[in-house]
């Protein structure tokens, strides 16, 4: 709490909004946003492996949350204040940070396939820059952002090597969703059990399994059908790509919010329908809306291409 407390001495309006921008970078929809525009337009190579960053890192930090259930740092320590625009992205136990662990697949997976050093390094600092936030906001402590990065760096390193070069081991990609997949399950039936900690905590852990659990299922379709049937390019021209990712990314968005009510009132609002919802939303992004690409890719001004089929390059 020392450094938290250190933090709190330095900030002042200009920093806490420069702050809550920043920490933005680690967030769910950032995530999505990059994901999508990775995977639809530059590369499908970096577009798995950040999905699969994304996945496994979510998974092993919910398990962690629901394992040392640590409050956040203004509940430890009640003289303690944060930044209060922060508070409401500040849900669940406070060990160890989301944030961080979303950034290093936002924003690490794509550093990792950069070729240019400039890139990989503002990539790895808006990383830096994200547990930083998080701290200063007072959302978080060292440890919590130390352990996420920690494991996000691990996760990295120990799954480039497999979507470096898919065409290499296609049954690995398989094998990892679905372990990700039976991961989700288990995680799911540890969270249900759970007979002790915070109700409302061990609810959002359910409704989290759910979620994993039904994007575990949809990244082993979406990876299958793909790799043996659609084999979609993500190259158009400039303008093209432009079109395919407003239109695109906002139907997703109108999936993951207007579906979310009644899918609630269809499932007794239970955490089932959040995972409905995710597997839509993720069929949607990978196999459906991808079937149009090669439409995309034959538009006029096809020699102003951006991105390319064979989903990127080797790290040179």
């Amino acid at each position: 709490m020392r450094l938290l407390y250190l933090l709190e001495g330095i900030r002042s309006p200009f920093l806490d909004d420069l702050m809550q921008l920043v920490t933005h970078l680690g967030g769910e929809f950032v995530f999505m946003a990059a994901a999508i525009v990775i995977f639809w337009c530059v590369s499908k190579r970096c577009g798995y492996f950040m999905i699969a960053v994304g996945f496994a890192g979510t998974l092993i930090n919910q398990f962690l949350k629901l394992l040392f259930a640590v409050p956040r740092p203004w509940i430890r320590d009640p003289l303690f204040t944060i930044v209060e625009s922060a508070r409401a992205d500040a849900t669940g136990y406070s060990f160890p940070s989301g944030h961080t662990q979303n950034a290093f697949a936002a924003l690490g997976a794509p550093a990792m396939f950069a070729k240019r050093k400039a890139v990989r390094h503002a990539l790895f600092f808006g990383i830096a820059a994200t547990a930083f936030s998080r701290m200063y906001l007072g959302v978080h402590t060292l440890i919590d952002v130390g352990v996420s990065a920690l494991l996000g760096a691990v996760l990295l390193f120990a799954l480039f090597p497999v979507f470096r070069d898919m065409s290499a081991g296609p049954g690995m990609i398989t094998a990892i969703f679905a372990v990700f997949t039976l991961a989700s399950a288990g995680f799911l039936l540890f969270a249900a059990k759970m007979v002790s900690g915070d109700p409302q905590e061990i609810g959002l852990g359910v409704k989290n399994g759910w979620m994993m659990l039904f994007v575990g299922a949809a990244m082993i379709i979406v990876w299958y059908s793909d790799r043996n049937y659609l084999k979609f390019p993500v190259s158009a021209p400039i303008w093209a790509q432009i079109v395919k990712v407003c239109v695109g990314f906002g139907i997703i968005l109108m999936i993951r919010s207007g579906l979310k009510q009644p899918l609630r009132e269809l499932f007794g609002g239970s955490g089932v329908s959040d995972g409905v919802r995710y597997f839509l939303m993720m069929l949607f992004a990978g196999l459906i809306w991808p079937m149009t690409f090669r439409w995309f890719s034959r538009l006029p001004g096809a020699g102003k291409k951006a991105g390319g089929t064979s989903g990127g390059r080797r790290r040179g």
